[in-house]
């Protein structure tokens, strides 16, 4: 096991990166298992709002890399590898990761979450093949088309915009008798006129054999079925903490969300929680960087002999 770091941040999403820009300016050695491309979930946002500074937005993929510059620029170490578990080793942490081991003082949980699958037939055999969690990578493919996007809160209405503004026709399906998107997206969304929108609908199958073709659908009032054409489906019905690698090893709520108290400290001292893994997250991505800004000051408290 390599010399120990004072923290290993476990997430290189907003929560993350913010935590360990905030760590560094203390003077703490961190280390970010980012798991590839900076960004988490947010990457396939093709606009965050609701970050101060940036009153028009910012895409997601121009938003994780400018976070990552800042956290190496104030001295985090950003590796690449995941985090596949942890366990104690004396006074220390064993951290463990898809590189190898690493021991370090703390350990900041910054996993973010998953997409919720439909959990239809053709789902996950068609993966890849038109079943979609990328409006901004998938969209120049499928100008002219006409696709579905199942999901009616914020990241769905986001995805349908994306995808209507490159020329896609956009069938906006939802489960409930309607949209829960905050008013700003449903004004956004009525005023384009490459979107459809039909709520009380379930999926009931996607349809295609080596590429989706449509969807099998039903009307939850009244029970009628029937079937749409359309080359690609975007499932955006919700997120699920991505806490499975530590989820033995912590106490979580029902969701499998991570459970903190005030200080970010999970029921294991000296590992951390924040983002949207956590329980009690609200979700958006200005929420996630406060989380990890309040982390590292705890951190810093905890590891200085302090109360947090």
């Amino acid at each position: 096991m390599s010399e120990a770091v004072d923290v290993v941040v476990a997430g290189g999403g907003v929560a993350g990166l913010t935590a360990a820009w905030h760590l560094a300016r203390l003077g703490r050695g961190v280390t970010v298992l980012t798991g590839g491309v900076p960004g988490g979930h947010l990457l396939s946002l093709e606009r965050i709002d609701g970050l101060p500074g940036f009153p028009e937005g910012i895409a997601g993929y121009d938003f994780g890399p400018i976070l990552q510059e800042q956290a190496e620029t104030a001295g985090a170490v950003c590796s690449g590898a995941e985090l596949t578990g942890f366990a104690r080793a004396g006074s220390l942490l064993r951290v463990h990761t898809t590189e190898g081991d690493l021991a370090a003082r703390a350990l900041v949980i910054a996993t973010g979450t998953k997409l919720r699958r439909l959990d239809v037939p053709g789902e996950e055999a068609l993966r890849g093949r038109g079943v979609s969690e990328c409006a901004s990578c998938d969209a120049p493919l499928l100008r002219g088309r006409s696709v579905a996007v199942v999901g009616g809160g914020d990241s769905a209405l986001q995805e349908a915009l994306t995808l209507a503004d490159a020329g896609v026709a956009v069938t906006v399906l939802q489960r409930a008798p309607e949209l829960s998107a905050k008013r700003d997206y449903q004004q956004r969304l009525a005023a384009h006129a490459n979107i459809t929108v039909r709520c009380n609908i379930a999926v009931e199958e996607i349809l295609g054999d080596d590429a989706v073709t449509g969807l099998a659908l039903r009307d939850i009032a009244t029970g009628a079925t029937e079937r749409i054409e359309g080359a690609a489906v975007f499932v955006v019905i919700g997120l699920r903490p991505a806490s499975a690698v530590v989820a033995t090893s912590l106490a979580c709520d029902g969701a499998d969300a991570i459970i903190t108290d005030a200080a970010l400290m999970t029921s294991q001292p000296g590992v951390y929680a924040v983002g949207t893994v956590r329980a009690g997250s609200a979700g958006q991505a200005v929420h996630a960087a406060g989380d990890g800004a309040n982390v590292a000051i705890s951190i810093d408290r905890h590891l200085s002999g302090g109360v947090a």
